[in-house]
């Protein structure tokens, strides 16, 4: 999860674009996808079954927008080429998963309309980046064809968790353009408690911060999400660093008055790791 600042700053101008993606009166769902392990974009398992059964019935998206847990930076930036390159950010994994590719094109267009959108904080066009696994290791399962533009927005960890939040509601009209956001990290995630002998179970720390968040996501209770470290000792140790959490922040953000929530692939893995998602509308 290496640290980047971008390479492109944003130019005076943006307001000359061809407009590609038009209001339609249709609002897209939004998500937050517990990513877990890369070996996922590979996989046939009860995890990505769930992705493509919340996913069947969504109207083909006109691009997809992803805030991925592990693209941290200085700043917030979109990345912005033609054809964004498949990043392997991982060590210790089978030949096959290095070697996949998801050859989705960009969408600059998208890219430039999120730099002029959001008002809170200048965002900057990333030429360097691409898509992280946990990108493509979602979508490669749900998409397969990879014939959708995909863009992805980077994670700013000096901010706390309700300046991501308010950043995320600027995103909102997107949705009536055609776009599907999705947030992709885990609630839960101490890799440090990681134990193979507990497969398909979970510490009782981790059992009971995902019951909780689970609650407070159904309550709507978006202000005590944002401020996690106060959600007491058992969710200080599922959520020691913030970057696979963030994800979900953007993801409630979006959620409007009327829009219900779903939670679903709800269960632990490997003591330490949630693999619980989330779907708004």
């Amino acid at each position: 999860m290496a640290m980047t600042s971008g390479a492109v700053t944003i130019g005076t101008s943006l307001r000359a674009m061809t407009d590609t993606l038009p209001e339609d009166g249709h609002v897209m769902p939004a998500f937050f996808i517990g990513h877990g392990s890369p070996m996922n974009a590979l996989e046939d398992n009860e995890f990505t079954r769930g992705w493509k059964a919340e996913m069947a019935n969504v109207r083909k998206p006109a691009a997809i927008l992803c805030v991925s847990a592990h693209w941290l930076t200085r700043g917030t930036w979109v990345t912005a080429m033609d054809h964004p390159k498949t990043i392997h950010d991982f060590g210790g994994f089978p030949r096959e998963l290095s070697e996949a590719q998801y050859t989705a094109p960009g969408l600059p267009e998208l890219a430039r309309r999120v730099s002029e959108t959001v008002q809170g904080t200048p965002i900057g066009l990333d030429q360097d980046w691409g898509l992280d696994h946990g990108t493509w290791s979602v979508l490669k399962p749900v998409f397969p064809k990879a014939d959708l533009p995909v863009v992805q927005v980077s994670i700013d960890l000096s901010k706390p968790g309700a300046w991501h939040y308010e950043l995320a509601k600027e995103l909102s009209n997107l949705r009536r353009r055609g776009v599907l956001i999705l947030g992709s990290g885990n609630i839960v995630h101490n890799l440090r408690w990681m134990d193979g002998q507990r497969l398909d179970q979970g510490f009782d720390w981790a059992l009971e911060t995902n019951e909780l968040t689970n609650r407070l996501i159904l309550n709507r209770d978006h202000a005590k999400l944002c401020d996690y470290q106060s959600l007491g000792k058992s969710a200080a140790r599922a959520i020691p660093t913030p970057d696979h959490y963030y994800p979900l922040l953007y993801t409630l953000a979006l959620q409007g008055p009327q829009e219900d929530v779903k939670i679903f692939n709800d269960k632990a893995v490997l003591g330490s790791i949630t693999m619980t998602s989330v779907r708004i509308g």
